[in-house]
């Protein structure tokens, strides 16, 4: 029997605009995801978030369905056009209204909020302004978390900054498969500094306006990396790839500088004249935990095809199994990146606020989801958060992303995540078996 400490939370987690739907209800102002969606070739068969799971309406429901399955704590984020439809000026209160009612119905079924403030969907009004390669995003984006704040204080405990700040700058600003669609590097790294610069503000401003017995941390999505072979080569191109992917956003939250062999190599593409005095120090706030989201693994070799070719790198597969994603399936990375943080960045409390996996669930003739790939999956990484905590990791909870099968970006409907089975046509709900086995191992805090 594997056991957790008696304190351990037990969560899970989704967010706004990939299960509210509601996008043109009670003054929501239009997002970058709203936008991007109609951009042909895109989003899969031109699918959106229009509706998504209807957790909107649905809340109420779906909460029941959460207390039901012994869950202790939900991380949603909070959609910033339904608080300020133009990004910043008045406040819209039926927005506010949403989030107090969902917030007071987790409270009444003893489950403790986790509130993320950002989770990629950008009001359009600010991206019109430049998004987040526009440094007064950092004040606006200020102006909105201390609106919430100062709305949600006294009910909310524990909240999060942004949601894996790489993928909003790299996939959004430089990749451009994700919102807003940007195909420029050099956005990519300035989106990204002012993404932790308003990180740091946020925290700053919590400190003055959060409840005196708040936690904030920030969530960043760790991707291990390790060399395809024993070569010189090989460990320099998972160096490279680790500092693109994990340091250059570890480092200045943690350590309140940039990686300087990435700033060496990024000087080709970047003067770096968007970093001001003073910067660093305020995206180095002292935190209470840091968010681990963590799904898989990158093997590196030397190489000018892929995504980092331009870096001379390449991430190749190695044969494991993979989810329904196309990822490696590698829980042993999930020790490594737990032991990693500890080593290299102090004893800070952490969570893991996404962990999960995506699989073809198939619907039997009883009407049953016998999704044992993803039950699998959960229960091999869990053993690998036992594993870091008996190693000595600060590890205080985990999220099982997600309570529910939704809106999967650019993969539009066809990848599951959910231990709920979502109808997209009825929008019914159907635990699968993962999800009875998950509410027995809250039951027995272990398995």
């Amino acid at each position: 029997m594997i056991q957790f400490p008696k304190d351990f939370v037990w969560g899970t987690a989704t967010s706004s605009y990939q299960v509210e739907g509601a996008v043109r209800e009670d003054g929501r102002g239009e997002t970058i995801w709203d936008r991007f969606c109609r951009v042909p070739g895109k989003v899969r068969n031109k699918e959106n978030g229009d509706v998504a799971c209807n957790h909107y309406h649905l809340f109420e429901d779906d909460i029941d369905l959460m207390k039901s399955l012994n869950i202790q704590s939900y991380r949603f984020s909070v959609a910033w056009s339904r608080i300020f439809p133009e990004g910043t000026g008045s406040v819209n209160e039926k927005g506010l209204d949403f989030y107090k009612r969902m917030v007071n119905k987790l409270l009444e079924n003893d489950i403790e909020p986790l509130l993320t403030l950002y989770h990629w969907d950008l009001p359009q009004a600010l991206q019109d302004k430049g998004g987040w390669t526009n440094r007064d995003m950092t004040d606006y984006f200020t102006e909105y978390a201390s609106c919430l704040y100062q709305e949600l204080g006294d009910v909310v405990k524990k909240w999060g900054t942004h949601n894996e700040p790489w993928v909003v700058s790299y996939k959004g600003y430089s990749l451009g498969n994700s919102a807003p669609g940007y195909l420029d590097f050099r956005s990519h790294l300035m989106a990204a500094h002012h993404l932790m610069l308003s990180h740091g503000k946020a925290v700053k401003a919590f400190r003055e306006l959060g409840p005196n017995n708040g936690e904030i941390g920030i969530t960043l999505n760790i991707e291990p990396t390790y060399p395809l072979e024993d070569t010189e080569e090989c460990f320099q191109a998972a160096k490279i790839k680790d500092g693109f992917q994990n340091r250059w956003f570890m480092d200045p939250v943690m350590k309140g500088k940039y990686p300087a062999d990435m700033v060496d190599l990024y000087s080709k593409f970047e003067s770096f004249q968007f970093i001001k005095d003073g910067d660093l120090s305020t995206i180095s706030q002292a935190m209470d935990f840091l968010g681990v989201n963590y799904y898989s693994i990158a093997t590196n070799k030397k190489g000018t095809d892929g995504e980092l070719g331009f870096l001379g790198v390449e991430s190749v597969k190695t044969g494991k199994d993979q989810t329904f994603m196309g990822w490696e399936v590698e829980p042993q990375g999930l020790v490594d990146t737990l032991l990693r943080i500890k080593k290299d960045y102090g004893d800070i409390p952490l969570y893991i606020t996404e962990n999960g996996a995506a699989y073809d669930d198939q619907v039997e003739e009883d009407g049953s989801i016998q999704d044992d790939d993803r039950l699998e999956f959960v229960q091999m990484h869990l053993s690998a958060c036992k594993e870091a905590i008996v190693r000595g990791v600060n590890l205080k909870g985990y999220y099982l992303w997600s309570f529910m099968d939704n809106f999967e970006w650019r993969y539009g409907y066809s990848k599951r995540f959910g231990i709920v089975r979502v109808d997209y046509e009825t929008l019914k709900r159907t635990p699968k078996k993962s999800a009875y086995w998950y509410k027995r191992v809250i039951e027995e805090n272990g398995f």
